[in-house]
């Protein structure tokens, strides 16, 4: 078993206010999760009202099957309309060596 770690900080221009942050989030969240079939959930940036970051995790047993699908989210991101790719930390672990 392999689990797979994408955490990634985003900009949202135009968020006014916490609630449109929120809003941006919870859409990205829904799609995300949707369209990849992983977990994800904000984990920082929490009272900023134009920055986000969330961590999405997925478990499988070919690690080049979830580097690659980590790769599609990130480059699913890169195209969101809604907010900007700042950065972003894949990590796969192993928890039995």
């Amino acid at each position: 078993m392999h689990i797979g770690i994408l955490q990634f900080t985003f900009q949202i221009p135009h968020a006014a206010s916490l609630k449109d942050k929120r809003s941006v989030v919870r859409s990205m969240k829904d799609r995300l999760r949707q369209r990849f079939n992983i977990s994800i959930a904000e984990v920082d940036d929490h009272d900023q009202m134009t920055v986000g970051t969330l961590g999405a995790a997925m478990v499988g047993t070919d690690v080049r099957y979830i580097n690659g699908a980590l790769d599609k989210i990130v480059d699913a991101l890169e195209e969101w309309r809604d907010a900007v790719l700042d950065d972003h930390q894949i990590e796969i672990l192993n928890p039995n060596p």
